[in-house]
């Protein structure tokens, strides 16, 4: 394909050069003459090991060249790459001036220009940006329609400094968001040659895909920096530690506990990590970081229960409340502090799980429900039925596979607040449906 890169920066340069790799022919566009100079010298503008021996060779090859006129490079091109950068402003704003500069350029070069073209937007952006910035500028510069007469999606990139030639040949994936099904596979196109797939998704969750990974590594970096600092003090080897954290990745490492839904409990985080706080702060070691994952899981549970009270309906139905499903397990529930809030302000509250009953009778945790929650427990009923036959709201506490046939059978006044994402398939049911994080 013929490419245009708008904007010769770390992400430009990077991409221009490795795209001419793949087998692509690149324009490269900036507004520094230095920059375009180095490029059409064969330099790389930017530090980056490998970077200046592809350059070099791509503007040997007639693969690479670069100009200050952006106009000519669309109209030279089948796809343009926006790749400037996108500052913060000092209250923390993203600053898209730059985006917006390039995108009217390029919506002037698409008013001459018939064929259709696709614009890639590389910027890191907030979610919306694209739609409510970007196209808009195109369509009122161009005359055109985006989706119709040229096609738009958001490209995220992963690249990091140091080792940004090797992330993009080799990627875990390739992430297109779609605004028209033509431009996404037009976009596509671009990385056909790399070993990883190519994966589209809509035009925000592209965008949200670049902040949630940064923000994880940013966590990353300063929940092991926290750690270090509780090792250092007790002469702990934190490396050590922290190879061995790493070796499990069934559980530290893995998707697993990365999805949204409600606040944790259960036997073991809260406890352990309130005594690791109180530990910390024997030793002086400030550790804002772990302080603040009470604080947020309290918060979550306050969500839960603003989803239900924004239903304005007081009679709910509780379908599952202890600590997972399967289990009879209720110390420190979620949905038993959920359903202690209801009961305090007022509610009518049913409440069925199939284990919890069992423990009732005579499982491990019945002297717990006699001693610690009598007054939820005599709210319990014998059957899923029962509590969908009495209540207007039904709050999902966990996902027993009972639960999810059970939404199949409610009436179209009932309201589902979902705590735990136990279905995808919204449509399917026939009351009313919210997810507390989707």
């Amino acid at each position: 394909m013929k490419v245009s890169v708008l904007g010769l920066g770390y992400v430009g340069s990077v991409s221009a050069g490795c795209l001419t790799t793949l087998g692509h022919t690149v324009v490269g566009v900036d507004v520094s003459p230095m920059k375009v100079d180095l490029i059409n010298a064969g330099r790389s503008p930017v530090i980056e090991p490998e970077l200046d021996g592809l350059i070099s060779e791509a503007v040997a090859a007639g693969r690479l060249r670069a100009t200050q006129d952006a106009e000519a490079a669309v109209l030279a091109t089948d796809l343009s790459l926006v790749c400037v950068g996108t500052p913060s402003d000092a209250n923390g704003n993203l600053n898209l001036e730059y985006v917006e500069r390039v995108c009217h350029a390029i919506g002037l070069a698409l008013a001459r220009k018939p064929e259709y073209h696709v614009v890639v937007l590389r910027s890191t952006m907030l979610r919306g940006s694209t739609e409510t910035r970007v196209i808009p500028i195109l369509e009122a510069a161009s005359g055109r329609r985006a989706g119709r007469d040229f096609g738009v999606v958001f490209n995220p990139e992963f690249l990091r400094e140091g080792t940004a030639i090797h992330d993009f040949h080799h990627p875990p994936y390739s992430l297109i968001g779609q605004y028209d099904e033509a431009g996404a596979a037009r976009a596509a196109e671009l990385y056909q040659p790399l070993a990883a797939p190519v994966l589209t998704a809509p035009l925000k969750v592209a965008e949200m895909v670049k902040y949630a990974n940064n923000a994880f590594h940013a966590v990353k970096v300063v929940f092991a920096n926290e750690l270090g600092s509780i090792c250092k003090q007790q002469g702990i080897d934190s490396h050590q530690v922290m190879d061995l954290f790493c070796l499990d990745t069934k559980l530290n490492l893995s998707a697993y506990y990365l999805k949204p839904g409600f606040a944790f409990g259960g036997s073991c985080l809260p406890k352990d990590l309130r005594a690791l706080l109180y530990h910390a702060h024997r030793l002086d070691v400030n550790v804002p970081l772990l302080e603040s994952l009470l604080v947020s899981n309290d918060l979550q549970l306050k969500r839960g229960f603003e989803l239900i009270r924004q239903t304005g309906r007081k009679r709910v139905g509780a379908l599952g409340f202890s600590f997972k499903a399967g289990t009879d397990d209720l110390r420190e529930s979620p949905m038993v502090e959920l359903i202690e809030t209801l009961i305090g302000k007022g509610y009518q509250v049913k409440i069925y799980d199939r284990n919890v009953s069992l423990a009732r009778l005579n499982g491990a945790n019945k002297a717990y429900i006699e001693r610690e929650i009598p007054h939820i427990a005599t709210l319990m009923c014998e059957t899923l039925d029962e509590v969908l036959a009495e209540s207007e709201v039904i709050v999902i506490g966990n996902k027993a596979p009972e639960f999810r046939a059970a939404l199949e059978r409610l009436r179209p006044e009932q309201v589902v607040i979902d705590l735990v994402r136990i279905t995808a398939d919204q449509a399917a049911l026939n009351g009313q449906y919210t997810g507390i994080g989707w």
